[in-house]
């Protein structure tokens, strides 16, 4: 017994060994955006364990707390379009008819079938042509469930692949007496994410707990400002004092194509400027919107605006990208 111990004690220690990094960040990396979500559904074990063959330098995890405090691993607050909830807890919706993650147990929680995002009115899947709604075994999890999953994986293939979760609706879960940054601050440190120097980012679009969890929680992670709308850009300086880079929507780099070729904003100088890296948000090959191709939107956001890293729903495909690049 003792020395079955001293394995398994050699083993988590190796373990979180190989989980420190001082060198992600001086290369452009590449996010797997809720997993491999171009191919499986969003925020799935499968989908994480398909993102991690796919050798991307992190794969993300959205925070949102259970009822009984454990941190899901799921994108909204709402359980109603990636899920059966509907069907299985009709009477548990709030009055506005959505149905909350808060508002179950973990154990209720992984009775859910996960599937691929859908409209809760209509039904119609998100991304027509993914991986088909309703079809499979898919169940949620929890924050501890996919970091075990990672670092295990990271253990038997000797790679080094980092987590990159969110802080979820900051408010929204102090509004409900609940304390989601405090529990997942201390979940990653128990696992061994306390540091700069270990492989994880975390990430949070509010920018007053972001700067909380550094000056008052006093977090040495890699911190990340989250950006939604264009007018938080005038503020990098003052996201400098706490953060280490930003994510801005990919579209707040575009300025507009002259002749054929792209002219940028002057956010990623700006950010470059100020010491901060740039991840932007999300880069889906199956929605191009202002590009003729994937690879011309990889090369003109990673290449020539140079951008630091990207968020993508298709992994592999930015790993190739930047494969042919080195």
């Amino acid at each position: 017994m003792k020395s079955i111990l001293l394995f398994l004690i050699g083993l988590q220690l190796f373990s979180c060994d190989k989980m420190k990094t001082k060198d992600k960040m001086d290369k452009k990396i590449v996010i797997a955006h809720r997993g491999a979500s171009g191919y499986l559904p969003e925020h799935t074990m499968e989908s994480k364990a398909m993102a991690f063959a796919m050798n991307p330098d992190f794969i993300e995890q959205d925070l949102v707390l259970s009822k009984d405090d454990v941190p899901i691993v799921i994108h909204d607050i709402y359980l109603d379009d990636v899920t059966d909830v509907a069907t299985k807890f009709p009477t548990r919706k709030r009055e506005d008819n959505r149905y909350y993650v808060i508002d179950f147990t973990f154990k209720e929680l992984q009775t859910l079938a996960v599937s691929e995002r859908f409209n809760p009115a209509t039904g119609e899947q998100f991304y027509p042509n993914r991986y088909p709604k309703g079809k499979g075994n898919f169940k949620l999890h929890s924050l501890q469930q996919e970091i075990e999953l990672i670092q295990g994986l990271n253990t038997t293939t000797q790679k080094n692949i980092g987590i990159y979760p969110e802080i979820k609706a900051p408010k929204f879960h102090q509004n409900e007496g609940k304390n989601l940054t405090e529990i997942v601050l201390k979940v990653l440190a128990d696992y061994g994410y306390k540091t700069k120097n270990d492989a994880c980012i975390l990430q949070c679009f509010d920018a007053k707990e972001l700067e909380r969890i550094r000056k008052e929680l006093h977090s040495e992670l890699f911190l990340v400002q989250l950006i939604e709308f264009p007018e938080a850009l005038k503020n990098l300086a003052h996201f400098a004092t706490y953060a280490d880079g930003i994510g801005p929507w990919y579209k707040q780099i575009l300025k507009q194509k002259l002749d054929g070729e792209w002219q940028f904003t002057s956010v990623v100088a700006d950010a470059h400027a100020l010491g901060l890296k740039l991840h932007p948000y999300t880069f889906r090959a199956d929605q191009l919107e202002d590009f003729s191709s994937f690879e011309e939107m990889l090369q003109t956001l990673l290449i020539d605006a140079n951008i630091d890293g990207a968020f993508t729903d298709f992994p592999d495909l930015v790993v190739k990208f930047l494969d042919t690049q080195k």
